[in-house]
């Protein structure tokens, strides 16, 4: 068994994301090919260009009389224009052949095709039919009414651009041109397993009284897909460096990025880094970051691929997930990076930090007189996952400070709208 020893160093926060973004930052999934309603929240991988023109003809906006503009230019309530009635243009029938002439109209339907001839429609409301007749009390201008051919979408105009997240309006406007599929970035395959000997899975009998329910893994996993990802469920590994090494080189074949959960500190029996060393000649290429919670972070390369080792407390591993691996998966998946809100509150109390450490505060926030206060929940109990829970929001407290002050003004990141 490992002896316990201390961190030699911590790699800054924002060395760390470097590190991670230089050197897988510029790959991206390739293209796969879905059905059209299964594209939403997807990321486009090809610019797609309209080959129809749309309204694909000069088509009535509203319910009336389609007409020759220049015959109504004259008309008023006490002097209506009186014009024959051709015949009728019904929403996906054909127009009364031959061209409008000078006097004549034609009953027109919301989305049906405009005759040749006529350049304008008449509203319902401003004319009275009388038979074969049609008097029109006010006069309208050439092309009122009226969507003309193109005037939403041109052929060859672009519909949807390469790297955009498509949103229920794109599925709308490709359905709209003809498009039943769609051309999207795969998404990105990660790899999760937790480390353990106490562990046991979610819904399994514990073994003993001592066994934890592997919470970590779980939630892990929702945020690797709310950023686009695909999860593969390495499962729980015992504190053997033979299988928790076996496991990485087993995801890292079926992965584009590996995560391990626990194991990572400097405990006896932390051997997660010591088995990404063992197999891999890059192996680790840091160990340690000066973020808190979450300092037992370690970062290298199996297989070619991307390996995370986070702490196993649950608000530690959320944190460094959060702030070093969702860069990456973000960048991979194409859906950009999340911004939370951001409100003003005054902190409750002091709160002290350690200088070059950056700290993510969990706190809870409430009115006070014109604006919020912000209250600590709990500066320790990075196992604590409860403390997100009813956490209303994060105070990010940079490397530069020596902690907060009561009633210093902090920037909070709110975790719920």
């Amino acid at each position: 068994m490992r002896t316990m020893k201390g961190f030699k160093a911590l790699l800054p926060v924002d060395n760390a994301i470097s590190l991670v973004l230089d050197r897988f930052g510029d790959w991206i999934p390739g293209p796969e090919e879905v059905r059209l309603e299964s594209g939403c929240g997807r990321v486009s991988a090809e610019r797609v260009t309209s080959s129809v023109d749309i309204p694909p003809f000069d088509r009535s906006a509203v319910d009336g009389y389609a007409v020759r503009s220049e015959d109504t230019y004259s008309s008023s309530h006490s002097n209506p224009a009186e014009l024959a009635l051709k015949g009728t243009s019904e929403a996906g029938g054909a127009p009364p052949a031959g061209p409008l002439s000078r006097g004549e109209c034609v009953e027109i339907f919301t989305g049906a095709r405009v005759p040749d001839g006529a350049d304008s429609v008449v509203m319902a409301e401003d004319c009275e039919r009388l038979g074969g007749r049609v008097s029109v009390s006010k006069p309208v201008p050439r092309g009122a009414n009226v969507s003309i051919k193109g005037e939403d979408i041109r052929t060859g105009d672009a519909i949807l651009e390469c790297g955009r997240v498509i949103r229920p309006w794109h599925i709308g406007v490709l359905a709209s041109v003809g498009c039943n599929a769609v051309s999207v970035r795969r998404r990105p395959i990660i790899g999760i397993f937790s480390t353990g000997n106490e562990l046991v899975g979610v819904g399994s009998a514990a073994g003993n009284d001592l066994s934890i329910i592997d919470s970590t893994r779980p939630m892990l996993a929702s945020m690797a897909s709310a950023a686009g990802c695909k999860v593969k469920d390495g499962g729980i590994v015992g504190d053997s460096s033979a299988d928790i090494s076996g496991n990485m080189l087993e995801l890292a074949s079926s992965s584009d990025a590996v995560v391990s959960i626990g194991g990572t500190s400097v405990g006896g029996k932390d051997l997660v880094p010591e088995a990404a060393k063992s197999i891999s000649k890059e192996g680790v290429l840091f160990h340690g970051v000066a973020i808190k919670p979450g300092k037992p972070f370690g970062f290298g390369i199996v297989k070619g691929k991307p390996l995370f080792m986070l702490p196993g407390y649950p608000v530690s591993a959320m944190v460094g997930f959060e702030a070093i691996v969702l860069p990456l998966l973000r960048r991979w998946s194409g859906v950009g990076q999340a911004k939370r809100r951001v409100v003003k509150a005054r902190m409750a109390r002091r709160v002290p930090t350690t200088p070059g450490i950056r700290h993510y505060l969990r706190v809870r926030l409430e009115e006070a007189g014109r604006g919020l206060l912000a209250s600590p929940i709990t500066i320790t109990g990075s196992g604590l996952l409860s403390s997100i829970t009813r956490a209303d929001g994060i105070v990010v407290i940079g490397e530069d400070y020596e902690g907060v002050e009561e009633g210093s003004e902090v920037n909070v990141e709110l975790l719920e709208d």
